[in-house]
């Protein structure tokens, strides 16, 4: 039996990246997949035949997190077409270079909106739900090293992380008796189109990898192996921890 047979996951922004991955993998372990999008619907096309390919169900909701009336579409979209939903995977993310006494307004709301509270009120409104139809549920947060890790100029983005650790712990203790768990995934470097500056500049490139362990950049594989074990029954007894997935980049890395 595949390790999410009959379960149905959202992933939101799943068109590109690690969410697609991990809706890639999810189907191959026979989870329905609601794939999420918010400008590339070409991308989210790309994920749908992944999914497909793998022999599982999807269907593609164009929905920003940041708009509460999307969010309530996001979830009533997989009950309307499957019936249930059972996984949550709050992917979606962003980032905004800048030094700290130039980091503007609109860009720290929009940093903020995206990475927490998205999340925050997506859970809110699954949660509702499995509690009205008495079900458990698995929540991942697709967190990052920058949870804990000082990354200067992108204290925005760090800050919502080192939100998003605490918002995990704490609903692992509140949602606990509901039989729901929650855990963050925390990468490192990995390779994804976020990173395609980086790829392209070999000297940045190497002064990074001085700093991994493994001398490699991580993969959207590697990421979405863990991500579907901590969404199965096997993982039914672990929540409130994150884990990182970073080649030893945390234990090792010095700011150039």
């Amino acid at each position: 039996m595949k390790l999410l047979e009959g379960k149905v996951a959202l992933i939101t922004g799943s068109s590109s990246g690690i969410g697609q991955g991990i809706a890639k993998k999810f189907a191959e372990e026979g989870s329905r997949v609601v794939i999420n999008y918010s400008r590339s619907a070409e991308g989210a096309d790309v994920t749908l035949a992944m999914v497909q390919e793998a022999g599982s169900d999807g269907i593609i909701v164009q929905a920003d997190v940041t708009r509460t009336e999307d969010i309530r579409k996001l979830i009533d979209a997989a009950y309307e077409k499957f019936g249930a939903l059972d996984i949550l995977v709050n992917n979606a993310g962003m980032e905004k270079k800048a030094p700290f006494t130039e980091v503007l307004e609109a860009d720290y709301d929009r940093v903020m909106a995206v990475n927490l509270r998205g999340p925050f009120f997506l859970t809110q409104y699954f949660v509702q739900k499995l509690q009205t139809a008495k079900m458990p549920g698995r929540i991942i947060n697709i967190s990052s090293v920058h949870e804990d890790m000082a990354f200067p100029g992108f204290t925005s983005y760090c800050v919502s992380k080192g939100g998003m650790r605490m918002f995990m712990r704490n609903l692992a203790v509140e949602l606990g008796p509901m039989n729901i768990t929650i855990n963050n995934i925390a990468p490192g470097a990995i390779q994804t189109p976020i990173n395609k500056n980086l790829l392209q500049d070999q000297g940045k490139l190497d002064a990074l990898l001085m700093n991994i362990p493994l001398k490699r950049l991580g993969t959207t594989e590697d990421i979405a192996e863990l991500a579907a074990f901590l969404a199965s029954d096997k993982a039914g007894y672990i929540t409130g921890s994150t884990y990182v997935i970073d080649g030893g980049l945390m234990r090792n890395y010095h700011e150039q």
